[in-house]
């Protein structure tokens, strides 16, 4: 049986693109699996031009715990003498927390939560702008993807609790679909090599409302208490 690694992906900022490009540099509303992709070969201390193709095969998920708000930053930047100015739009997603999943073989998760807990190299939630706040990595469960997403308590930031009223509270899932889904993304890493990066297709499925988290039975969680 398959077991997920789970993290809690949480920071001031994140930016998770997967079709933007030029001047106008646009964020999706949860991680992609690009993203995350990118930020476990990191860990790993993979190159550029290193094989993904283990890391492509994982299932992926994510649940939305904290959806943020959207953060524009009108960006200038000289790139030629006497020219003008370079310039973009970059959008961030500000204090959003999500719980996001890797299901595969449990062994080889344990390789990745050791290279995640101690990276090879600097770990960012997107763009290399937007590091991660406190302890990432949750541990490992013997369930599979969705059941694991959908039974991890919230994982929102404590004032964000307190602000929720009390009762039930609804959250979307975001996950790999198998053979179809409810939209195809081309968001699949098969090459970061900046000489020609490479990206195929996956299908989604957008669940939402399909997690339930009673507000007043929710553990609070302190991103600082293991450090």
């Amino acid at each position: 049986m398959n077991a997920t690694l789970l993290l809690r992906l949480a920071a001031p900022l994140q930016s998770w693109g997967y079709d933007s490009k030029f001047e106008r540099r646009t964020t999706g509303r949860e991680p992609t699996k690009s993203g995350a992709i990118g930020m476990v070969a990191a860990a790993l201390g993979r190159g550029r031009d290193d094989s993904i193709d283990d890391l492509a095969a994982l299932k992926f998920g994510v649940r939305i715990d904290q959806p943020g708000q959207m953060l524009r930053d009108f960006h200038t930047a000289e790139h030629k003498p006497k020219a003008p100015p370079y310039v973009t739009l970059r959008f961030y997603l500000m204090d959003a927390v999500f719980l996001a999943g890797f299901e595969g073989d449990a062994k080889f998760l344990e390789v990745l939560e050791a290279a995640i807990n101690s990276p090879e190299f600097p770990l960012f939630l997107g763009r290399r702008s937007c590091p991660p706040e406190g302890r990432m990595v949750l541990g490992i469960r013997e369930k599979h993807l969705q059941a694991a997403l959908s039974e991890e308590s919230w994982q929102a930031g404590e004032w964000y609790q307190k602000l929720a009223k009390e009762g039930e509270r609804r959250l979307t899932l975001v996950l790999d679909g198998d053979d179809g889904g409810d939209m195809l993304r081309r968001d699949v890493p098969v090459s970061f090599s900046q000489k020609h990066r490479r990206y195929s297709y996956r299908y989604i499925n957008d669940k939402a409302g399909a997690v339930t988290i009673n507000v007043n039975k929710v553990t609070r969680h302190d991103a600082f208490e293991q450090i």
